[in-house]
């Protein structure tokens, strides 16, 4: 038994209640005794230790969770602000830069330029999106060595870019945006090959009470006007160019609804037999006649089709009506079955899995022999064309209709892939016969491209004859067929009847 005078035991009662409090680190004194008190007070002095390191332990991996919930939350923050491809600042972090450079009160005003690449689509689409994404990262880097530290740069998604710069006047930040130009003129090495890959800017300063919002807005509508003009300009915004922007949307609705609706038309372009002078097919070309405007060529509306995601629609549309059109000529007895109609389709379709069925259709709807139909694409596209080009192509020579290369000879031109793309005929450009007639040296040239041609396996088509010594001269080199305004300009469908039998009986007459 424990005497009552013992003072050790209002120490333990003491040192239990310091304890119980939280006081881990307090221990109890043991005197020489080593009595039964004494174990008492040495196992409440190993338990506390016990304790100790327990809660130790526990605050530790507390501080440690806590800090990786504050580097997961830093993380998060910086994706919710940051572009996953480029590393760039996004849209979110534009425009909280934007507005923080707008409340400064620091000498000029903000300005943001606005960046598109020029011909982007067309790099995605031949050679791939890894290639595609390798422009991106490489236009990244570029645009952010040609900015100031003090610049944000930000993706905005796809191939669209923009570059706040607070306190800048307007002459600083277009020596900036001509230097982003200059920059990105510069070739770019892929895997396999270069390529360039210009851009438009558009510029917009950032005045008094004005939103973030409406800053961004004015750049993209100057940037448009930059796309206007040609490829690498940059446009300073000007209140005018509202009211391009209003008239280019109402424009893109009456696309939209013309498209759905009735308001395209085809002319068609006859395909002139040299030696005989016939007929020997036609080139569908689409006009939109507009309610208010007139009829507008397509130079104007195709471009706004391809921006809106229309251009596979509108394709399809013109396919569709040429088929049905070449059907009636059939049955009304005017052509017969070498007759054929061409069609021009765009790297979209090509890239589309669906548009080898929609044409299997249009033939199994109008019962048009396959052979009679041409499907025409640019060189560029079928030449640098992708595994899903190829197989397109493969696919649609499958169905039996013709393919041919259109713009031949504009500067893509590989004679050694031609050998290997499942192509019947090429397109040459207008540029290559320009000179016929008056320059001396162009018949051998046209004869040397003739010559490569047909060491392909293919022929030619020469458009662009304006005059009757160029359609001589292609004749006697030994050219077979032609297109110009020298034949016949595109006509509407109704006028094709009469020059069938105007030159069936100038055939006849010869």
């Amino acid at each position: 038994m424990f005497a009552d005078d013992d003072p050790r035991l209002s120490q333990l009662l003491e040192g239990i209640v310091r304890l119980a409090s939280g006081d881990l680190q307090s221990r109890i004194a043991v005197s020489p005794a080593r009595d039964e008190l004494d174990a008492i007070i040495m196992g409440t002095n190993l338990l506390a230790e016990d304790l100790q390191i327990i809660y130790e332990e526990l605050e530790q991996r507390v501080e440690d969770r806590t800090q990786l919930l504050h580097e997961a939350h830093r993380e998060m923050q910086k994706m919710a602000m940051q572009d996953p491809l480029t590393g760039l600042a996004n849209r979110s972090a534009l425009l909280t830069a934007l507005k923080s450079a707008q409340g400064h009160n620091g000498a000029g005003q903000p300005v943001i330029l606005l960046l598109d690449l020029d011909a982007f689509k067309s790099i995605n689409d031949s050679l791939g999106h890894a290639a595609g994404d390798q422009v991106l990262t490489t236009v990244a880097r570029r645009i952010r060595s040609a900015v100031r530290q003090t610049d944000v740069v930000a993706r905005l998604g796809g191939d669209e870019f923009a570059i706040v710069m607070p306190a800048t006047g307007a002459d600083q930040a277009a020596a900036v945006g001509r230097r982003i130009l200059a920059s990105l003129k510069e070739p770019i090495e892929l895997p396999d090959r270069t390529i360039r890959c210009g851009a438009s800017i558009g510029l917009s300063i950032g005045e008094p009470g004005r939103s973030p919002d409406d800053l961004l807005m004015e750049a993209d509508i100057a940037m448009y006007a930059s796309k206007a003009e040609g490829q690498n300009r940059l446009h300073v915004f000007e209140p005018g160019l509202l009211l391009v922007r209003r008239l280019r949307s109402q424009l893109l609705d009456d696309l939209r609804t013309a498209v759905k609706g009735e308001g395209l038309v085809l002319h068609y372009q006859p395909v002139i037999e040299l030696d005989s002078g016939r007929i020997e097919g036609v080139e569908a070309l689409v006009r939109w006649q507009h309610p208010t405007r007139g009829l507008i060529m397509p130079d104007e509306f195709i471009p706004l089709a391809e921006d809106a995601g229309l251009i596979s629609e509108l394709g399809l549309w013109v396919l569709t009506t040429a088929v049905r059109q070449l059907r009636q000529w059939i049955d009304d007895g005017l052509v017969d079955s070498s007759f054929s109609v061409r069609v021009n389709i765009s790297a979209t379709d090509l890239q589309s899995l669906r548009f080898i069925e929609d044409v299997r259709g249009v033939l199994r709807e109008t019962a048009v022999r396959p052979e009679q139909v041409v499907l025409e694409l640019t060189e560029v596209a079928i030449v640098r064309g992708n595994e899903l080009d190829r197989y397109s192509l493969g696919g649609l020579r499958g169905l039996g209709v013709g393919i041919e290369i259109d713009d031949f000879g504009t500067g893509y031109s590989s004679i050694s892939y031609l050998r290997r793309l499942p192509v019947d005929r090429v397109k040459v450009d207008r540029s290559l016969i320009e000179g016929l007639g008056t320059d001396p040296s162009q018949p051998a040239l046209v004869a040397a491209v003739l010559q490569l041609v047909r060491a392909c396996g293919l022929e030619a088509v020469w458009e662009g004859v304006e005059t009757g010594e160029q359609a001589e001269h292609l004749r006697n080199l030994g050219c077979l067929s032609a297109q110009g305004y020298y034949f016949s300009k595109p006509v509407p469908p109704e006028q094709i009847p009469g020059l069938l039998a105007r030159r069936s009986a100038q055939s006849n007459s010869a």
